[in-house]
């Protein structure tokens, strides 16, 4: 359909087409349900009807099967005949197989282009929640950011903040009394957070060329949206990495796009999988932040579906603001497991037909309980859904299609060169550079002084400071000198007291004694 994407078949006998409209697709969705009962499909069929429509994707590719977009699904496919006969039950009569255009990412830039991104744009917040620090190395970490603006040190990568982090540490007497405590061991915890970050892959993550948002909004020549897919099943060996790398997108999707208010279709649809790894353990000033980018990315034309495998993992708040959704079964083992299914069957505009809570617990593989917005948003009653089957290949593609995916992207050969430009790494080494050649030219200076000049030098630390001209001011002299002078004034002292009239007494005595 021209004005929205088809999902499935619902009623009595999944005659009755289930669309998602295009002019409400930014109001955000919900994919959920338990462990094998269709969510990598329908998020497969509804990336395959936003780019057929026009609208580029972005999805993370968690279990490595999403790759099968880039291909055409295939008459000797196992279940060829079980989709041509699911195709026919629902009323798709032009269903055929096809393959999309697909533009792999990796943040290992092994299984797609290189995605990165500098520690400038991600900020100090994200940051911080990346590599779990406590409120007082969050502190410092906000100080180091605010040095790194004031002195002009980009920081791109992580050996930036690593070396401006010595300097904090080396300059904290100074800074704590403008900025607050500064202690070194907050110092030293980050830096161990910062060596684990390098370990779980950040090294690749951070650094230039910086991901270009345009590049992930592309539509090609033939009216299709791209279909970007994130490399991630290795990602997901680091869960607070993978979440907030795809959190700072959303963010940075969200300051950068400008408004556009209730367009025809959205510009972007982003899908977020496994979407309790955001949540889990997440700060309130953390979802505080999810919450505010959900409720007014959909005025830049942006749509952001969560994917997980029960309700209750996305907060409330967020919750009540994905309007389109689509819930696999649910399964009812235990008291706990009941309260959620009754919680999501709450959620849904009632169908006399039936009971939320049995469909949602009783609906097999590939249906699922639907819900959309209709005319002026309002949700639709809810209704068991016989999802559509795919037109592109169900399962992975194999690497040499991987490859030739990637080599007619439409930035192949931008991201592979790694630039390292000068940022505060450089700026500080080169300091430190400058001042250990200031302190060699010095000690060579020394070296250099005759034996005398040498034998004075080391004389004025007992004698005072060397006086060339009558006029002349006495200088600043080491430390020995001042101990010099010390001592100096309190004999004067002492000759000035009682002591000192009576040494003058003596002296005199004995001189005019014979006259």
């Amino acid at each position: 359909m021209s004005n929205g994407i088809f999902i499935g078949g619902g009623g009595p006998d999944y005659s009755q087409a289930q669309t998602l409209p295009l002019k409400y697709a930014n109001r955000h969705g919900l994919i959920a349900g338990a462990t094998g009962t269709g969510k990598t499909v329908t998020l497969q069929i509804l990336a395959e009807g936003f780019s057929a429509a026009g609208v580029p994707v972005f999805l993370s590719d968690v279990k490595g099967d999403l790759s099968g977009l880039a291909a055409a699904g295939s008459a000797d496919f196992k279940l060829h005949e079980a989709f041509s006969s699911r195709a026919a039950t629902i009323g798709l009569t032009d269903y055929r197989y096809s393959a999309f255009p697909v533009t792999f990412w990796d943040l290992f830039g092994q299984q797609g282009h290189p995605v990165r991104t500098t520690l400038a744009d991600m900020g100090p917040l994200l940051l911080s929640r990346l590599m779990d620090l406590s409120a007082a190395q969050e502190g410092i970490m906000n100080i180091a950011f605010r040095v790194a603006d004031e002195e002009g040190m980009p920081l791109l990568d992580l050996k930036d903040l690593q070396a401006l982090l010595v300097w904090v540490g080396e300059n904290r007497a100074a800074l704590s009394l403008r900025y607050g405590n500064v202690s070194t061991a907050s110092v030293g915890a980050i830096q161990r957070q910062l060596m684990v970050l390098e370990n779980q892959g950040g090294t690749q993550l951070f650094g230039e060329p910086a991901l270009d948002l345009a590049d992930l909004m592309h539509v090609g020549a033939d009216g299709r949206g791209q279909i970007n897919i994130l490399a991630a099943d290795k990602l997901m060996g680091s869960p607070r990495l993978y979440a907030t790398f795809l959190l700072w997108l959303l963010s940075d999707l969200f300051e950068t796009l400008p408004e556009v208010g209730d367009p025809d279709k959205p510009k972007l649809v982003f899908f977020f999988d496994e979407a309790h790894l955001l949540f889990d353990d997440a700060p309130k000033a953390l979802v505080d932040k999810v919450e505010q980018v959900a409720r007014l990315i959909r005025s830049k034309g942006v749509g952001v579906y969560f994917i997980t495998q029960n309700p209750d993992d996305v907060p409330e708040d967020i919750l009540g603001q994905l309007g389109n959704r689509v819930q696999h079964a649910l399964r009812a083992f235990t008291a706990r497991d009941r309260k959620a299914l009754s919680r999501a069957a709450e959620t849904y505009r009632p169908n006399a037909r039936f009971s939320t809570v049995d469909a949602i617990r009783d609906v097999g593989v590939g249906e699922a309980v639907t819900s959309m917005l209709q005319d002026k948003g309002v949700p639709g009653i809810v209704e068991r859904t016989l999802i559509r089957p795919p037109s592109s290949r169900l399962g992975p593609i194999d690497d040499a299609g991987r490859h030739a995916a990637m080599q007619a992207s439409p930035v192949a050969g931008k991201y592979e060169t790694l630039i390292d430009r000068k940022s505060a790494y450089e700026i500080l080494k080169a300091r430190a550079e400058s001042a250990a050649q200031d302190a060699a030219k010095a000690e060579q200076i020394a070296e250099d002084q005759s034996a005398a000049q040498r034998e004075f030098n080391a004389g004025r630390r007992y004698t005072g400071a060397r006086v060339d001209r009558s006029t002349a001011q006495p200088q600043r002299g080491s430390m020995g000198s001042e101990l010099g002078r010390a001592f100096g004034d309190a004999v004067l002292r002492e000759m000035k007291g009682t002591t000192g009239r009576r040494i003058v007494r003596g002296i005199l005595g004995g001189l005019f004694k014979g006259r």
